[in-house]
Order: C-alpha cells, then structure tokens, then sequence
C-alpha cells in the first residue's frame, strides 16, 4: 500500500462532507477526530436468511441495521472458505496473490492488512473471532493490538458462542482508546446447526436459521454497547461465504463455487455522514469482498490503496454510477483435499464462467439458479472470460503461505471440514475428476468425518467404504477408513489403507 501526503486525506475528508476543526493558532491545527470502526463478520450466512432480504426469519437487529445504512443484498465472496474469505476481506486481494487458499495455512508477510493500515494512522485495534479457522496462528492478527482467538493450546473448545464472544468485546469496548476499529467474527451458522431449543425454526433449514436468529439476538447487545461507546462509529457488516443447503447438490459450502455459497450481503452504515440507500446494482456487476476495505479507508478519508485488486465503493455509496470490476471466484480444496480438479472462475459482463473438466457458463441476468449451461452455444463470452480469468491469476503474488499440519488438519475436521493433503504442486495431471460428478462423494466424506467426531467408527467406516466402492484410491477416504479402523483395532485391516 503506498501512503499519499497528510493533506491529500484531510481534503479528502473536506469532499466528503466531514467537518476539519483548527484551533485559533494556525501554526498548531487540531487534527479531526476520526470515527470509530466496527467490523461486523458472520461466518457462513446465506443472505436469505436475513428478515430484510428473504422476509422470512426474523433478524430485527440486522434489518434495522440495513434499513438505515447502504445495503447490499448480495456481494461476491472470491472463495467460499473461512480463512481465506476472510483474508480477501482484510487485504483487499484475491485468493491467489495473497496466497491462502484454505483454512490452516499462514498469510505471509508481504500482503499489508486493514488492521495495519487503521494502526498505522492511530487506531486501536481490536478483534473477537468465535471459530478456530481464523486462530491468529494463521496470520490475520497482524495489525491488532488484542486479537481474541481460539489457540490450540489452549485446549478448549474450537468455537465460541456469539454470546461469549460479544461478551469479550464489550468488555474490551468499555475502555477502548478512541478512534478504535473493532472487528467482531460470528460462527455460529456454521454446520453443525445447533441454535438454542426457543429460537428452532420449523422446516428443513430451521435449525439454519434458528442459528441465525441467536447472532442477530447477540448482535443487538453488541450495537447497543458500541453506541454507548462512540456517537461517531462507522458499521461495516458482511459475511465470509454462504451455505449452499442442499443447492447443486452441495449440502455445505466449500467444494462448489455457485452463487448459493460465494454471494453474502453487505451493509456500510454511518449515521449522518451515508444516507439510506440500496444502491442499482444489477446481479452480474455486484460489488465484491475485496472492495470493504478499501471503502473503509476511503470513507475514513486514508490514503488510497494501490497494488490491491479491490477497490473503493464510494460512488455507489454516494449514489452515484459505478462500473465493477470482474469477480474472481475458486475453490481449490476439490484438488488439494481429494486429488479432483480444482474449481476457478469469474463474473464478468452479465456473465459466470466456471473453468472445470466440463466447463460452464451462466447467464446471470435470467438464471439466477445457474441452472442453464450456455457453454456450448455462447463461445465468446466464455472466451472472453477465459482469457481476463488467466489475466488475473498471472498478477504477481504478494505472500505465499505454508503448507497445513496434521494437527492443524486434526482440528478443523473436529469443526467439520473434511479434506487432507492429496492434491499437491502447481501442475494438474490429466483426466481428473470432474467435482460435479464427485459431489455424492463428498456428501458421504461429511457424514463420515461427523460419526467419526461422535464417536461411531463403525458408522464412519461404512460410509468411507461407500466411497471407495467407486473411488478406490481416494487418498482422503483410504486414510480416514484406516484411521477408523485403528480405532476399532482392526489393525490388520487398517494399515493397507495408511
């Protein structure tokens, strides 16, 4: 990030309508107070699970919170993975020039943070995540003064309660230095669906959205302190990625890179200063992750950020036209778990392509559900995209991460993440497997981590063993069905398939 003079941010600051206060000697101006910051994150939120968008759950505080600020029904996640997701998030890159492609690798050095950049110009900088994929020992506590997250050795759970971690921030707010930038991260939507008994939805996805429901419930305790913290405060609200439950197969997220798990809502709320607004933007140029903090530092009146792939969202925050740029997308964890093909893709002129064994493209302006492939009969749009896709992937890397350790590995699949180390090097071999005609199998390597997580190894092995009836020399099912096995110990059994 290259930093521009001190007097470009207060002119900048002049455009924006925020008043620059100078004491009566001019040899000693008093520096403008800069508003506080709060960073709102809820992992795994489907935007239609919000009352303001899907009109069916009841999220009073969420929708309050949209009503009065810039709404987003839908933004584009490049990545639909905890860690990486929200790394796009804070460094405004995509997935492959900071180099994180999956939960449990460590950002390198040389991606710069909002947290560091809000540091840098005076902030004190907070953070309160609830799930283990974002531990600090992955990197993305950089630039924090206190980052509350779950360490491995700490020996406790793996994921905090919205209650408890709104609790933790609320006590850290209650003293904050001003301006401080607070970013608070919500897990409980994430599988396995778990919300208290009163807040149980009816239906198949009501214990989805009794979830939920429990972090609009905390999140009203969280704006209310913040209020009593700061009349000046600048609330920003998204989220990592989706759920898919149950769309194109796919009972999660992670493995497929349709809209049902890379499209989350987004909302910049600033009273006085960003009037009410749902800006025009049409399904197939929706603003993107990797624009929040950028638009962050521009409202701040901070200087610009170069070198990044996102960019600020000022005008459509202001009303005003906005052409967005492309959206990158991908799902690297087919290959890298499974040893089948990686997913990559992009949104582009009213268009998705999806780069896979069996390509495809969306017309997103009349499929909504990316239902109808249009690969074969619409050449050259899909060219086109092919080609700005390549482009992309081609900018120079700013980090690289490391490589994710068996007890690294161990404790996300405790969180139910499936997956290990087959797939590796930059090279793809021929003739991999299409993961649209793997998503069965992954459904099954879920419900097989799970009974191995409760304590039912046989149940486990049998569902490994049904993957491997079509698969047999899936690494990821051959090493979990001989761990199984160990447990049962069937050591003779187990050790063909370690």
């Amino acid at each position: 990030m290259t930093y521009r003079p001190r007097w470009y941010s207060l002119v900048l600051l002049g455009c924006l309508g925020i008043s620059i206060p100078f004491s009566a000697h001019a040899e000693t101006p008093q520096a403008p107070r800069r508003p506080d910051v709060l960073l709102i994150t809820i992992d795994t939120l489907r935007p239609d699970a919000l009352g303001w968008i899907g009109g069916k759950n009841a999220t009073p505080n969420l929708d309050a919170l949209a009503a009065e600020g810039v709404r987003f029904p839908a933004a584009v996640s490049p990545v639909p993975i905890t860690l990486p997701a929200h790394t796009s998030l804070m460094t405004a890159l995509i997935p492959p020039r900071h180099g994180v492609r999956d939960n449990g690798q460590l950002l390198g050095s040389g991606a710069q943070t909002l947290a560091e950049a809000l540091q840098t110009e005076g902030y004190a900088t907070a953070a309160f995540v609830s799930g283990y994929p974002l531990s600090p020992e992955f990197g993305l506590d950089r630039g924090f003064d206190r980052y509350d997250g779950i360490l491995a050795s700490d020996g406790g759970p793996l994921e905090w309660s919205a209650a408890e971690t709104t609790r933790r921030a609320l006590e850290w707010l209650s003293t904050a230095p001003r301006p401080w930038f607070l970013w608070i991260h919500y897990y409980d939507p994430h599988d396995p669906y778990e919300p208290p008994q009163r807040l149980l939805k009816p239906g198949p996805r009501g214990a989805y959205d009794g979830e939920v429901a429990a972090v609009d419930e905390a999140l009203g305790a969280l704006l209310a302190g913040a209020a009593k913290a700061s009349a000046n405060r600048l609330t920003v609200f998204t989220a990592d990625h989706a759920e898919s439950l149950g769309e194109h197969g796919e009972r999660t997220h992670g493995f497929f890179i349709y809209d049902s798990t890379t499209l989350v809502p987004l909302v910049f709320h600033w009273p006085g200063k960003l009037k009410p607004l749902e800006p025009k933007a049409e399904h197939e140029t929706l603003p993107r992750l990797i624009d929040v903090a950028p638009t962050i530092c521009a409202l701040l009146g901070l200087p610009e950020w170069n070198g990044v792939d996102g960019e600020s969202l000022l005008p459509l925050l202001t009303g005003r036209p906005q052409q967005i740029p492309a959206a990158y997308l991908e799902s690297l964890r087919p290959w890298h778990s499974y040893g089948w093909a990686p997913l990559k893709g992009m949104r582009r002129e009213g268009w998705k392509l999806i780069v896979a064994p069996r390509p495809e493209l969306y017309e997103l302006s009349s499929d909504h559900a990316e239902a109808v492939n249009r690969i074969d009969d619409q050449p050259n749009p899909a060219r086109r995209i092919a080609g700005a896709l390549r482009s992309a992937e081609q900018q120079p890397a700013l980090a690289s991460s490391s490589a994710v350790d068996a007890e690294t590995l161990a404790r996300l699949r405790s969180l139910g993440y499936t997956g290990g180390a087959a797939g590796t090097g930059s090279s793809l071999p021929d003739g991999l497997a299409d993961p649209k005609d793997r998503i069965d199998a992954w459904n099954l390597l879920g419900d097989a981590e799970a009974e191995l997580g409760a304590g039912r190894p046989e149940a486990a092995l049998s569902r490994f063993d049904q993957v491997l009836e079509k698969a047999p020399d899936n690494p990821f099912a051959l090493a979990r069905s001989g761990f199984a096995l160990l447990v049962l110990d069937r050591v003779d059994e187990a050790v063909p398939r370690l």
